[in-house]
């Protein structure tokens, strides 16, 4: 091969790498139902969502945080209030249930309506199942709310969190 061929081969490596197209990051967990921002934008549901549509499991940050989008930048379309996001609709009591595709030790895992904690249930540091569903009490709350499910890791400072909308009756 002549010197300007293999320039021109090695040139095309990173034209290459653009062409292929990125595998999400199979790991960690969200809540699959009722569907969550990151699950709606992952069935395309809602659309425009960036790098989420392929890493619904992936909105990790620091434990303590109360925001959709887990104090991530690359996940930030899951925090603007200003999208259409759909609600599902649900009663008084309703069953969330995470997809886990990294099953972390969990510390425990908190469900909040604003500032107002509505569930908690502890692990003490058990590894969960492929998915975990609990069932949390909206308490009296109606019409339109947005929950904010967060899943805290035992052996790291993280956690992963998912913000979920519905329409409670």
């Amino acid at each position: 091969m002549t010197i300007p061929r293999k320039l021109a081969a090695l040139a095309a490596v990173p034209l290459l790498w653009l062409a292929i197209p990125a595998t999400p990051a199979f790991a960690h967990g969200y809540v699959n139902s009722p569907a969550s921002r990151q699950a709606n934008c992952a069935r395309g549901v809602v659309t425009g969502c960036g790098e989420i549509q392929w890493e619904p499991q992936s909105v990790e940050g620091p434990k303590g945080l109360r925001r959709c989008d887990g104090g991530n930048t690359r996940f930030a379309q899951l925090s603007d209030e200003t999208r259409n996001w759909p609600t599902t609709s649900v009663g008084q009591t309703v069953a969330f249930t995470w997809t886990l595709t990294a099953r972390h030790a969990t510390s425990s895992w908190q469900y909040y309506l604003g500032s107002e904690l509505l569930a908690q249930v502890n692990d003490g540091g058990a590894q969960p199942g492929a998915t975990v569903t609990h069932q949390v009490s909206m308490r009296g709350h109606t019409g339109r709310q947005k929950v904010l499910a967060i899943w805290n890791i035992a052996d790291t400072p993280n956690a992963f969190y998912a913000c979920i909308d519905l329409q409670v009756r």
